[in-house]
């Protein structure tokens, strides 16, 4: 250590950079002592410029010994610095300034703040304007899905603001048309149907085959195949809900079906294995079918649901055509007269008195003649 120091060369003190800046700094020390001992010094200067100095508000002068409040410059006496509106001071000295004017919290909200539309409270900060009205951030959210609006923008719909999502919804559900769950837009041509949602068909392609898609795509195991792929793998479709069926399989009207989806074209419900009739190309269920197209029984005046007994101009049950004396069940095959419009066998007719009898026969002759008027020869009258 010696030897370095006894290398290394000695400068004058005096003529030191950081000796000269110390000597500086104790030289401006003690010029400011000086000065406070000396009433022409720096706070004489600044006595004189209070003297001076009136507040802001009353424009009156301060006392030496008073208390000053200093606001960005402006000189006020304690007691002046107050709202401009309710002329009192400020709490914790927090203050908001309007041109050139100074509020406390409650009167400048009051006056100036907002009020949002949801909510109800101030608005201080970030206001967002829509629908002629004023919102928190926060508080401006679509009224169907609750999603926040003030970042995402929003669609006016039936005086309702929405998110767009939600306004093309409701846009498709006025118009009857479905809504891809994708891409959010209106679907205007058939839609795919996929897991019990709607899409575009471009959306996808097929699994197989890596084609583009259309409406008449097939959904099997939860993967979507074109038509000429699926009918490869012989997979029957249901006649209603054109999707393939993986179970059981109900062949009916020359279509095959869902079991569940194989109903009565006039109450909906299933068959589920019941018997079923068919009309028109359409099926119903046994009570439906005779509602809608069976014959009414005569006499119970019940729907026929088997076999139908055609006489006397009437429809009767297998059953109801019987004998209106005896009860005896009649077929067409056996002789019976009519009575009352009702059927009679034989054997009863042949126990009615003469006189009935013979009035039977003059009704059944003169029924016979409007039903068959001979015709009149004009040269022989």
């Amino acid at each position: 250590m010696r030897g370095t120091m006894a290398g290394m060369r000695l400068w004058d003190l005096a003529s030191s950079e950081l000796y000269r800046r110390r000597q500086d700094r104790q030289s401006g020390t003690d010029s400011l002592l000086n000065s406070r001992a000396d009433p022409a010094g720096i706070l004489g200067n600044m006595s004189d410029a209070l003297a001076n100095a009136i507040c802001q508000r009353c424009q009156a002068r301060f006392d030496p010994s008073e208390r000053i409040v200093n606001s960005n410059g402006e000189l006020y006496h304690e007691n002046c610095f107050v709202c401009a509106q309710c002329f009192r001071q400020f709490p914790d000295g927090l203050f908001y300034e309007y041109e050139g004017r100074k509020y406390c919290e409650h009167d400048f909200q009051m006056l100036f703040a907002p009020c949002c539309g949801a909510c109800g409270e101030f608005i201080i900060g970030r206001v967002i304007k829509a629908m002629n009205n004023n919102w928190h951030p926060d508080c401006f959210r679509c009224e169907l899905c609750d999603v926040a609006l003030a970042d995402l923008g929003f669609v006016k719909n039936a005086g309702r603001h929405l998110c767009r999502p939600c306004h093309n919804r409701e846009k498709a559900k006025g118009l009857g048309k479905y809504i891809c769950q994708k891409c959010h837009l209106i679907i205007d041509e058939q839609p795919l149907m996929f897991k019990n949602d709607s899409y575009h068909p471009d959306h996808f392609n097929c699994v197989h085959c890596g084609k583009e898609l259309t409406a008449e795509a097939r959904e099997l195991k939860g993967e979507l195949y074109c038509l000429p792929c699926h009918d490869k793998m012989g997979i029957p479709i249901c006649g209603a809900c054109r999707r393939p069926i993986e179970g059981r399989v109900v062949n009916a009207l020359g279509k095959q079906w869902h079991v569940e989806h194989f109903v009565c074209a006039k109450c909906e419900k299933p068959f589920l294995g019941h018997r079923h009739y068919e009309k028109k190309g359409l099926a119903y269920c046994e009570t439906h079918y005779n509602q809608l197209f069976g014959d009414v029984c005569y006499n119970c005046s019940h729907v026929i649901e088997g076999d139908v007994v055609s006489a006397l101009n009437k429809a009767w049950c297998v059953n109801c055509f019987s004998c209106s004396t005896c009860n005896i069940k009649l077929t067409l095959k056996n002789k019976f007269v009519e009575f009352d419009m009702k059927p009679v066998c034989k054997k009863c007719y042949e126990r009615f008195p003469l006189e009935l009898k013979k009035r039977l026969k003059k009704l059944s002759e003169l029924a016979s003649r409007k039903a068959h008027p001979k015709s009149v020869d004009l040269n022989s009258a």
